[in-house]
């Protein structure tokens, strides 16, 4: 499959998808979201995928936001639907039973920081920087951030970030909880790797289990705990519990399948 505005190269099991407008600062444009959406649906349906590290292109940013020039296109009426489609994009990521982890390379703006947060844990450069500015162009974060931002660093400080547009570095934002690592630039896509090749020893209908589970936490139509139940039974009869177990009693590693 190839695209025009992203880059996708698979190593070892876990597929790079590189956002590659860098004149633009990678900014999100309909074509980048649609070849996103192409990407993740990738994802979902070939088995030797296991893991996803979605990064920018260039040294400067991951994403900058979305391209504003397309806004002026856009009829008054078209806006809720344009948040829409934003939003469905970043929900296949977020629901993706494979990990996703974004690997954020420069400024994470606007859009570009929705999309960081949608991915299911965040991995910063140092010269990283995130925001959400859209207040400065009279609008308010429309693929999720109002929500994601408030799930991830709390309410009073998500609405100072919200109303001022100011950005944070990397080091605030390990502090806040937003990033896990924050790296040098040369060892970004490393780590990150690093930290998927230990989860691809793991089982991956539990690590499946685990996402869906955790999602539900933020799902206002489910009851957390009985999607916990429910997903620890549906693992419990499964070939991996039964080798893990194994394993375990055996004082071996386990070999998932």
């Amino acid at each position: 499959m190839s695209f025009s505005t992203i880059q996708t190269s698979l190593d070892e099991h876990i597929l790079i998808i590189t956002i590659n407008r860098p004149d633009k600062l990678n900014a999100l444009n309909q074509t980048v979201l649609n070849e996103l959406n192409e990407a993740m649906d990738l994802v979902y349906k070939d088995e030797k995928i296991k893991a996803v590290i979605i990064t920018g292109a260039g040294e400067k940013a991951f994403v900058a936001g979305a391209d504003i020039a397309e806004f002026v296109s856009v009829k008054d009426d078209e806006g809720e639907s344009l948040s829409k489609k934003g939003q469905d994009i970043f929900f296949k990521v977020e629901n993706c039973p494979k990990p996703v982890i974004a690997a954020v390379n420069g400024f994470a703006l606007g859009g570009g920081c929705e999309l960081a947060m949608a991915c299911h844990f965040r991995l910063a450069s140092t010269n990283a920087k995130f925001g959400q500015p859209e207040v400065n162009l009279g609008l308010i974060p429309g693929y999720g951030g109002t929500q994601r931002l408030t799930m991830l660093i709390g309410k009073g400080k998500a609405m100072e970030m919200m109303m001022t547009g100011n950005m944070i570095d990397a080091n605030d934002a390990k502090t806040l909880g937003l990033v896990n690592y924050v790296e040098t630039p040369e060892n970004l896509i490393p780590k990150s790797k690093e930290i998927l090749n230990v989860i691809l020893t793991k089982s991956p209908v539990a690590i499946s289990k685990i996402i869906e589970a955790v999602n539900a936490f933020y799902d206002k139509q489910k009851n957390g705990f009985d999607e916990e139940a429910k997903l620890f039974g549906a693992v419990f009869s499964t070939d991996d519990k039964k080798e893990g177990t194994a394993a375990f009693l055996e004082k071996r590693k386990p070999v998932f399948k």
